[in-house]
């Protein structure tokens, strides 16, 4: 099969073994993927991932004879693992996680993953639109972790693929969501599914907020947010990192800003992943719409191209098509 590998170089590779998949696995073709984050943070070292990447996708499964389409949560446990739920196996200590660490993913023509982790995809959602699935469930995770009233102040902090995606799962549960960031195309994207918006050049250190969700991959952004919280209000962590980065005065920031902290008695939650089934009944019911998002297609053959556009400063969603 065709696939993308990353053995210390990103590359296309045309004749790679299809997965044979396990006891309790299913082979999904991939129709389509979607470029993370995370995938660049893979090729700066995280978690020394050497093999197929790739964890966002939407493909097809044979199941009772007839093509079904699918997605599916990235986190897989052993056969007889006690872990149920998707928070449990996305904490099990022998997971593995589909393109990040010790399974190959999903930038290929076929996947292997577990019946258990699969979620078939409505027919009023489209592949475009369940590409998002994984990215939009994390966001959704949130709301399982912070308790928010109609009346919080609510700040998602970061105006990339994960920021407006978590402010789109955030809309419905305030009526005072803002997001903040540094790009008048994306801020516009918010204000299209009815948030504030607000550049961080214009914010006047007000400390108003009860919740910020901070999506900015930075120490510094880990610090505005912590600033523009009020005292015992709640900071939701939602980036992960291949290193600190970094150089010293990162570090001195990141360790005031956990000092202040504790002087403000503020909570600081990590969340990662997210319920798939929430997700997805967000885009079958038409109450979010991620196609916007969508900067760019390339067909699988030209993803280190991809990868590089997904990395130019203003780039969204790039996918990756298989068909």
């Amino acid at each position: 099969m065709r696939a993308i590998i990353f053995d210390g170089t990103l590359r296309y590779a045309p004749d790679v073994p299809a997965p044979v998949p396990a006891a309790g696995e299913a082979l999904v073709r991939v129709l389509k993927a979607g470029i993370c984050n995370t995938d660049v943070e893979i090729l700066r070292g995280y978690h020394a991932f050497r093999g197929v990447i790739g964890h966002e996708f939407v493909g097809v499964v044979e199941q009772d004879g007839a093509p079904v389409r699918v997605v599916g949560e990235i986190s897989a446990v052993r056969p007889g693992s006690l872990s149920r739920t998707w928070f449990e196996r996305s904490q099990d200590p022998d997971r593995t996680t589909v393109g990040i660490r010790g399974r190959d993913g999903a930038f290929a023509d076929y996947v292997s993953v577990p019946w258990a982790n699969l979620h078939r995809v409505p027919d009023s959602v489209s592949d475009d639109e369940a590409v998002f699935v994984e990215p939009l469930a994390a966001g959704c995770g949130i709301l399982e972790l912070v308790h928010i009233k109609p009346t919080d102040d609510v700040r998602v902090l970061g105006d990339g693929k994960l920021g407006l995606l978590c402010a789109m799962a955030l809309a419905r549960a305030t009526g005072r969501l803002t997001v903040v960031g540094k790009h008048a195309n994306k801020l516009s994207i918010a204000r299209g599914f009815g948030a504030r918006t607000l550049q961080v050049s214009e914010w006047d250190g007000a400390r108003a907020a009860d919740v910020v969700v901070d999506c900015t991959g930075s120490a510094a952004g880990i610090d505005i947010a912590r600033r523009m919280l009020k005292p015992r209000g709640t900071l939701v962590l939602k980036s992960t990192y291949a290193s600190a980065g970094a150089s010293a005065a990162n570090a001195t920031t990141l360790f005031e800003a956990l000092t202040m902290v504790v002087v403000d008695e503020q909570k600081v939650i990590g969340s990662r992943c997210g319920p798939f089934a929430a997700a997805l009944d967000l885009l079958a019911r038409k109450l979010v719409d991620v196609r916007p998002l969508i900067h760019a297609r390339y067909p699988l053959e030209q993803a280190v191209e991809a990868f590089e556009r997904a990395q130019q400063p203003g780039v969204l969603k790039v996918l990756l098509e298989m068909v």
